[in-house]
């Protein structure tokens, strides 16, 4: 015995669907008239904010001066409402206009002395040179010239001699510098 169950689903009666509508019509008009309510709401107290109502039932009363008994002042010698009493408003007076700012005007900064590289600096002596030089002499010749010192580096001959292989191998017949011997170099045609 085996049951079939229907796949379709289970209609609802046109009348459920019609009541369903009219009580999301009826939720719909209920939000709108809310919505008017507080739109008319602001526009009311707008109205008595500005005292620009002179028609209608909620027209703003023209605003009279407080009397001694109905303001107070507090520790700031602000006016604050007395007891039963009305605050008292008071037009601040317009602030003065802000005079421009003078631009500054800077000094141009005169311009640095470019500081010349250990490769350059080691490029102008070995040009120089009349003999084949090791990277502690050229190292030792730009210090005695003033062209390049050592910031605080240990080993700026291996730096310098890293370099200079560098640029040998990268441009070839056109560095500055040549490998006269193992450690020794003399000017390159680039220099």
């Amino acid at each position: 015995m085996s049951s079939t169950k229907s796949k379709s689903p289970a209609k609802k009666p046109a009348s459920a669907v019609r009541s369903a509508k009219a009580a999301i019509d009826a939720a719909a008009k209920a939000r709108k008239a809310a919505a008017n309510e507080i739109q008319a709401r602001i526009a009311r107290l707008d109205a008595e904010i500005t005292g620009t109502d002179t028609d209608g039932p909620h027209a703003a009363t023209p605003a009279t001066p407080a009397t001694a008994a109905e303001t107070a002042k507090d520790a700031n010698g602000a006016n604050v409402p007395a007891k039963g009493g009305k605050r008292a408003t008071t037009a601040k007076p317009p602030k003065p206009a802000k005079e421009p700012k003078a631009a500054k005007v800077k000094a141009p900064k005169p311009p640095k002395a470019k500081r010349v590289s250990c490769l350059d600096a080691a490029a102008m002596v070995i040009a120089e040179s009349k003999v084949p030089m090791r990277a502690t002499e050229m190292i030792a010749a730009m210090q005695a010239k003033h062209l390049w010192s050592s910031p605080e580096g240990k080993t700026p001959e291996a730096t310098l001699y890293a370099a200079i292989i560098r640029e040998i191998a990268a441009k070839g017949n056109a560095a500055r510098f040549k490998k006269h011997d193992r450690g020794v170099f003399v000017a390159g045609k680039g220099a």
